[in-house]
């Protein structure tokens, strides 16, 4: 398969520049690359904090203090999936979303939206840009697992 955000079993460390590494019965898997977009340093340590209690396998967690940050730093590096709160300076969640779908390199980087905003005309809203998830806060790590499982696949099993 190969493609952006999807399982691929190989022999080889390196596949379609996602990283790949090895469970315990020694079968090859890849590891998720993760962005967290979010003005408040507190709510991205919690949120990578909460991403480690999953137990999934993740080779990076980049962060970004707003959309114009995470624009910057997705030029750099190979990212599965994006969390993004929507209210931040320069660059918000919405801008963020509406500048990743209509970028040829980013387009297919599902994003889901970690917001204390929750009604549901906003998330159908969202849903129609192309998020693929929405997390109200608080949050869980369990919840986190699901969101990601549910959006990229289960590359651990």
């Amino acid at each position: 398969m190969g493609l952006r955000g999807s399982p691929v079993k190989a022999k080889g460390l390196i596949y379609d520049n996602s990283v790949l590494g090895y469970n315990d019965s020694k079968e090859v898997f890849v590891a998720y690359s993760i962005m967290i977009v979010d003005d408040s340093e507190t709510i991205r340590a919690v949120l990578e904090r909460s991403l480690n209690m999953t137990r999934l396998s993740i080779d990076k967690i980049m962060q970004a203090v707003n959309g114009k940050d995470a624009i910057e730093k997705l030029a750099e590096s190979w990212i599965d999936i994006v969390f993004t709160d929507l209210h931040m300076p320069e660059m918000d969640g919405v801008e963020l979303i509406d500048t990743m779908a209509a970028h040829p390199e980013y387009n297919d980087i599902p994003i889901v939206v970690i917001s204390t905003e929750g009604s549901s005309t906003r998330i159908t809203e969202l849903k129609k840009k192309g998020i693929k998830g929405y997390l109200r806060k608080p949050f869980t790590p369990e919840k986190l697992k699901e969101t990601i499982i549910n959006t990229l696949g289960d590359w651990n099993g």
